[in-house]
């Protein structure tokens, strides 16, 4: 491989497939296909989140990675990928493919999201989105808005949305079980730094990273994509960039979608006015911090009442409740042990948690949750269940089998601009007052510059759904 340029193995990489094998078309965008045909998927990121799809005995029509280490790797581990054909860019793949695709599912870093969801939408296409749905809120707006207006399905990988746990829980709390909910305790622990593959948080030794040799395969301009120009180093990829907010959304960004999916969705936790870093650890240059504490101030929402919603991260986290009485997660009747993470809910009726994945809602209290299921009060299901997960469940969509996601753009956007206030908060300090109505921080003006980040050429996306 070394004697092979690069121009020339990204051109052969990029090719792959898509003049010598052949293809069938069962698109069901095609004219004439009835709606219970195969729905086509591409594959955009064939990296660690992407196994899901990879592992399905119905592969992926098409691949694209801007590395093609990746692609080799994944037709190794996966060997029905053998044939399928390969891209390094994935507007190349839209030219040549793109009657073969129904749906995209997005799973590149979260700096390139908006792009590639954009390009997939504006040609008519379906799409699966990895979270956080993009990197700044200006963007999560504008995919909001450009879904509406291309009328395509749209769901974005925050799989607890699609569980039975948060649907119960929005059945109680509407039952009033709960009561009035004026505090959420939410909190994950990490980030995990380490090194090596499998790492998905590193420090480097020198910051900015020192530049190193781009490795045979990988397309670094591609991989920058939006983002400023930056010179190659290791410790960017293929996952540790998560802990650099040129490219990720540290912890807040990695997990506040699944934990704080909960809370957002079910007490309406959309339009926070204050974000405060109540507390940083261990500020590192351009990356997120080893720990922190951020709060944010909801106002009344209709009938419900002021919510103060905090967030814990690193070795940070609430203090857990005096009637906590459950075991661990892989034995929770056994011996009281605090859970690893989620969500406890401040109720003027109880205190009550969620999980990780905002799934197995109960009462802090084991006797209690007990004596609640006992006691005949619980409502009936409300809230239809969803089977098999987010790609099932838009594929159904997608086919006319089902009604639209859970987390669809409309509410992915919202859910994702209040993880990436927390990371804005946690990335400048101190406190941020957000005018949403505006969409600008008001107290900070220089601070909106991360709620629309500057593009380089060639990828800029989504202005024109903003004229009048």
């Amino acid at each position: 491989m070394n004697k092979i340029s690069r121009r020339h193995f990204f051109k052969q990489s990029a090719l792959l497939g898509a003049g010598t094998f052949f293809l069938p078309r069962f698109s069901i965008a095609q004219s004439g296909i009835p709606a219970s045909s195969r729905v086509n998927i591409a594959l955009v990121g064939c990296g660690w989140m992407s196994k899901g799809v990879l592992s399905d005995p119905i592969p992926p029509v098409v691949l694209c990675d801007v590395d093609a280490r990746a692609i080799a790797a994944a037709k190794q581990k996966f060997p029905h990928l053998a044939s399928t054909p390969a891209f390094s860019d994935y507007r190349e793949m839209f030219d040549k493919m793109g009657n073969d695709i129904d749906l995209v599912v997005v799973s590149t870093p979260d700096h390139t999201h908006f792009a590639v969801t954009m390009e997939a939408m504006q040609r008519g296409k379906h799409v699966f989105t990895q979270k956080p749905l993009t990197h700044n809120i200006w963007e999560a707006r504008t995919l909001a808005r450009a879904a509406k207006k291309y009328n395509v399905k749209t769901v974005m990988g925050n799989q607890g949305h699609t569980f039975d746990g948060i649907r119960t829980m929005r059945e109680w709390y509407e039952a009033g079980l709960l009561g009035q909910v004026g505090r959420i305790d939410a909190w994950f622990p990490g980030p995990p730094w380490g090194t090596g593959e499998k790492a998905w948080f590193t420090k480097p030794t020198n910051f900015p990273p020192l530049q190193e040799p781009i490795p045979e395969g990988l397309d670094w301009d591609r991989w920058v994509g939006p983002a400023p120009m930056t010179p190659y180093n290791p410790v960017y990829t293929p996952k540790t960039w998560r802990g650099f907010w040129q490219f990720g959304g540290g912890m807040i960004g990695d997990w506040f979608c699944h934990i704080s999916d909960g809370p957002v969705w079910i007490l309406d936790l959309y339009e926070p006015t204050v974000v405060e870093a109540v507390k940083i650890d261990g500020p590192n240059p351009g990356m997120c911090p080893d720990g922190s504490i951020v709060r944010m101030d909801f106002p009344a929402r209709g009938e419900k009442v002021p919510c103060s919603f905090w967030w814990y991260d690193g070795k940070n986290r609430p203090a857990d409740p005096s009637d906590w009485s459950w075991g661990s997660k892989d034995n929770p009747d056994g011996q009281s042990k605090p859970p690893y993470s989620g969500s406890y809910w401040e109720g003027t009726k109880g205190m009550f948690y969620l999980d990780e994945r905002s799934n197995n809602p109960r009462m802090t209290s084991r006797q209690k949750t007990i004596d609640l299921k006992a006691s005949g009060t619980l409502p009936p299901e409300k809230y239809p269940r969803v089977k098999d997960g987010p790609v099932q469940e838009i594929i159904r969509a997608i086919k006319g089998e089902g009604p639209e996601p859970g987390s669809d753009f409309a509410y992915a956007a919202r859910l994702t601009e209040v993880a990436l206030l927390g990371a804005i908060a946690q990335r400048c300090g101190g406190r941020v007052e957000w005018d949403a109505a505006n969409m600008k921080i008001t107290n900070r003006p220089e601070l909106n510059a991360f709620v629309k980040e500057p593009v380089r050429k060639g990828w800029e996306y989504g202005e024109d759904l903003w004229k009048a």
